[in-house]
């Protein structure tokens, strides 16, 4: 009998719902909340709101688009953190509730343990052990991975993330949010070196970004009253400035963790590693050091529910699964 699961995302502002099926991805639709764009950030209240508008009928047409009915479910997998509470709520309770009314496993996901999982969503797959680089809006990570359910982390950010610096840089300079892919756009026209932003020196395998976030802000307000048209005028070369030295401090502890772990296959996750800037950088990092590099497709770095279907999969061939008193969790260690 087909193994079918389905997979619900909801930890921050993106509806998801993925069909997943012996095998084969049959469906993986988001719906986007474009609410947020006005106030430059994720509003916890609206985004909670436009997810009780979206995940029935994002779940319906999912269902539809894979041809598979609710009764032919295997499960249910669903995100229990980390996010905003808010959000998670929506997400869990739709999925306890379908889960009780179709008599079938519920399985909560951990979000990030998900972006490391995507990369056995399609070929090219990684071989464990390997080093997976998960970096979104909230979170920047070195995982280590011995097993799809065998996780370890062994680097992470201390305080900011690096979505959330080219988030906040671009609402500095006055660009629309999400921040992160107009910037990188603008950098493939600018200067790299043409401006120079420190890189933190924290020890072992750990990141940190706020430093680097004060240096841009108040390298920004110095220009600015030297020249009130500093920003327009020098765009492209400060966004690539700032997008080459996030960069190098995230492929600069990734190299370390190889070098201490002894691992050669590694990987990268997450929003952030949509990046185009990010993707060739880690590509060239790995043919100069011979590591078996693997990057999802663009639709699996971001949220989405076809991560969480995976990571359903893998839990429901262990038995793995929980039960009506789960509740959502802000925070949530991987492996937990």
């Amino acid at each position: 009998m087909a193994v079918t699961i389905l997979g619900i995302e909801s930890s921050c502002d993106d509806t998801s719902a993925a069909v997943w099926q012996d095998g084969n991805m049959l469906a993986n639709l988001i719906a986007n909340q474009d609410v947020h764009k006005r106030y430059g950030g994720v509003v916890p209240e609206l985004a909670s709101r436009a997810h009780q508008q979206n995940i029935v009928p994002v779940v319906d047409q999912a269902l539809e688009r894979a041809g598979v009915t609710r009764q032919e479910l295997s499960a249910v997998a669903f995100t229990k953190g980390p996010g905003l509470m808010g959000s998670l709520l929506v997400g869990t309770s739709f999925a306890k509730a379908l889960a009780m009314g179709l008599g079938v496993p519920l399985i909560e996901v951990n979000h990030m343990e998900a972006h490391v999982l995507a990369h056995f969503i399609e070929e090219p797959r990684p071989s464990f052990p390997f080093l997976c680089l998960t970096v979104s809006g909230g979170h920047t990570q070195i995982i280590r991975v011995d097993d799809y359910l065998s996780m370890e982390l062994i680097g992470e950010t201390r305080d900011d993330a690096a979505g959330e610096t080219f988030d906040k840089t671009g609402k500095l300079l006055g660009l629309p949010y999400p921040s992160g892919p107009v910037i990188d756009k603008r950098a493939a026209e600018g200067n790299p070196h043409a401006f120079s932003f420190p890189e933190p020196k924290i020890p072992g395998c750990s990141f940190s970004f706020s430093g680097l976030k004060t240096s841009i802000l108040y390298f920004v307000q110095e220009k600015e009253q030297e020249d009130p048209d500093f920003i327009n005028n020098n765009m492209a070369d400060i966004c690539a400035s700032v997008q080459y030295r996030i960069i190098s401090i995230l492929l600069s502890k990734l190299k370390r963790a190889a070098g201490e772990t002894g691992i050669d296959h590694v990987a990268i996750a997450g929003g952030v590693s949509a990046n185009r800037e990010l993707r060739q950088r880690f590509h060239d990092t790995g043919q100069e050091r011979g590591w078996h590099t693997c990057i999802p497709r663009f639709d699996y770095c971001t949220d989405n529910a076809a991560m969480i279907a995976m990571a359903g999969y893998y839990k429901y061939l262990e038995g793995q699964f929980t039960d009506q008193s789960v509740t959502p969790v802000a925070r949530y260690p991987i492996n937990r």
